[in-house]
């Protein structure tokens, strides 16, 4: 079974990367950004054909190691 992590910053919470990022896109002439925000993301293949064994197993992963949970969300899609 497939399944995508996305881990992005809490709102409220700095993201440095994302406003060089929107620097770099004013600079490159793109001038209707208003902001970015980035994050990260997790293609993961677990070997089960059930998804709700699988979210479980999914969240469990992001709460000990793919998301710092206090200033991080995340969101677990299966695909």
């Amino acid at each position: 079974m497939k399944a995508r992590v996305t881990v992005t910053l809490k709102s409220g919470v700095l993201d440095p990367q994302g406003k060089a990022i929107e620097g770099g896109l004013a600079a490159l002439g793109f001038a209707g950004v208003d902001s970015v925000r980035q994050g990260k993301v997790f293609d993961v293949e677990l070997n089960t054909a059930d998804a709700t064994k699988a979210k479980a197993e999914l969240a469990d992963m992001c709460e000990k190691l793919l998301a710092n949970t206090v200033i991080e969300n995340y969101a677990i899609e299966i695909v």
